[in-house]
């Protein structure tokens, strides 16, 4: 059943951590205690709102992973909105973004983010972080800053929004996802839930904290377990390893691009992952291939939960489990704290085992896009969220998800998902990665292509016989790019909707 709103703000999460346990560490870096963190997002917030930034106000954060990133967040999010950004936009995206958050300041660290800084739009102003010797984390008024006031603190409450954020705008433009204190506390009490959670884990955040993932996956509700956040510059295949040995973590989450690059490294850091096992792992934010969660258990020997989540609904909206329940491969699993149903176009849930919309509601979920009525009409349904993906719950509950439903390869009147060829694909030796994707034909309507990253010798004949002997023949992918990489969104989604643009595919006959 979904869980009631939990009724808390950032802030109040802190409180679950005891003084003297540590909330953050890092490489290189003095740790930061529970006692500690609460009292400096508390200072940061109270010196944000003395140079005139206040609840409603949003706090654009142009910073990369680290302590340093974690602490403004929380803090902004406190005295205001936290609009954290991608830190690698050019120029105009950042303009774009300050414009369309109608942003107030922008948080950097000293001596970094040209292109964040020439972005300012009139009336915003600079505020630069640097970490002290005790592991705090301090701001200095920048470029514009008006001269701090003194003022009472007026911090957040779980109604007010916490967090401003955008969908990836693959189609069209970008709509703000607004996300409140009492959407994030749900979703972090949720995950907690789902993963037993506790002040003696250790999670290794290596998703961007500029997006929903490592926000709410790995900071929040590790913070909100008690738990310590361990918090490196952001993923690296080659520093991973060093990372599990000196803080040995408990859990990771991460996409699946991120556990592919791990598992290619695998077998020359055995012994480090023998000697720091992982209770489970976590995959989210994109399909796991069942291949890939094969091996990842066969080389962890720990168990690979996949999940699935939205901005929309603050993050995950279902999980495997744990053992000793069942997680099964090509499943998303079952929801936690947030109802899911299947929905047909006109607005029916439809039973188990029929093909349809997903939709959810729940305290995660958000109450609707940021002054878009249009958008709030066809995607907030009678209290549920048309989340755009196509999938059917099995007989136990289990989501299946079968693909965006504009991914679909719609070849003829087939539908067909592309996660399935995906995953054939990469069962073949020679391949590293795999995509299919659809484009224009002019007779069919689609025609299915994929694109593949080879690790082997393998030609592309090769490749369209190892599909032919195990999907049908209209799945099977008509042309099969071999590329040098697989084009990637900031967080390594893969950008399935634009690949054929991308490749220069026009109308096929």
């Amino acid at each position: 059943m979904a869980r009631e709103p939990v009724q808390k703000t950032l802030l109040d999460l802190l409180v679950a951590g005891a003084d003297d346990d540590l909330a953050l560490v890092a490489p290189g870096m003095p740790p930061l205690s529970y006692a500690a963190l609460r009292a400096n997002v508390a200072a940061l917030a109270g010196q944000l709102q003395s140079l005139g930034v206040g609840r409603g106000d949003r706090v654009a954060i142009a910073m990369g992973n680290g302590p340093e990133m974690a602490v403004c967040f929380l803090a902004a999010a406190t005295a205001a909105t936290a609009a954290p950004l991608n830190p690698k936009y050019r120029q105009d995206e950042f303009a774009f973004y300050y414009e369309d958050t109608r942003a107030k300041a922008l948080i950097v660290v000293p001596g970094a983010q040209e292109e964040a800084r020439a972005a300012l739009l009139p009336g915003m102003f600079v505020v630069e972080a640097a970490s002290d010797h005790h592991g705090a984390v301090t701001l200095e008024p920048g470029q514009g800053a008006p001269r701090a006031h003194a003022r009472d603190a007026d911090f957040a409450r779980p109604d007010d929004v916490a967090m401003i954020l955008h969908t990836s705008g693959t189609t069209s433009r970008p709509k703000r996802v607004p996300i409140r204190h009492r959407n994030l506390a749900t979703s972090a009490a949720n995950i907690g839930a789902t993963y037993q959670l506790e002040a003696g884990d250790r999670a290794l955040c290596v998703m961007p904290l500029f997006h929903i993932h490592g926000i709410v996956a790995s900071l929040l509700s590790t913070l909100a377990s008690g738990g310590t956040v361990i918090c490196p510059p952001g993923f690296d295949g080659m520093k991973f390893w060093g990372w599990v040995e000196e803080f040995r973590p408990t859990w990771y989450s991460a996409v699946p691009t991120m556990h592919q690059l791990l598992l290619a490294r695998a077998e020359r850091n055995a012994a480090t992952i023998g000697a720091n096992p992982f209770r489970f792992i976590r995959s989210s934010s994109a399909p796991l291939p069942p291949v890939v969660m094969e091996r990842l258990e066969a080389t962890f020997g720990a168990p690979v939960l996949e999940s699935y989540g939205m901005t929309e609904a603050s993050h995950q909206m279902t999980s495997n489990p744990l053992p000793p329940a069942p997680r099964k491969a090509g499943s998303v699993g079952v929801g936690v704290g947030v109802d899911v149903a299947i929905m047909d176009e006109a607005g029916a849930l439809l039973p188990r085992g029929v093909r349809g919309e997903v939709v959810v509601r729940g305290g995660s979920v958000v109450d609707g896009y940021e002054n878009n009525p249009d958008a709030n009409a066809a995607a907030f349904v009678g209290g549920w969220f048309r989340t755009g993906d196509q999938g059917m719950l099995d007989e136990d509950g289990y989501l299946c998800l079968t693909g965006r439903l504009k991914e679909l390869i719609n070849r003829g009147g087939e539908k067909i998902s592309p996660l399935e060829i995906d995953d054939v694909l990469l069962r073949h030796p020679a391949v590293a990665e795999a995509l299919a994707f659809a484009v224009p034909h002019k007779t069919l309507g689609e025609e299915v292509h994929a694109a593949v990253v080879l690790k082997g010798e393998a030609s592309e004949r090769e490749l369209r016989d190892h599909c032919a002997r195990v999907l049908s023949e209209f799945k099977v992918p008509r042309q099969i790019h071999i590329l040098e990489a697989l084009p990637r969104g900031a967080t390594g989604k893969l950008q399935r909707i634009t690949m054929a643009q991308t490749l220069g595919l026009q109308d096929t006959l």
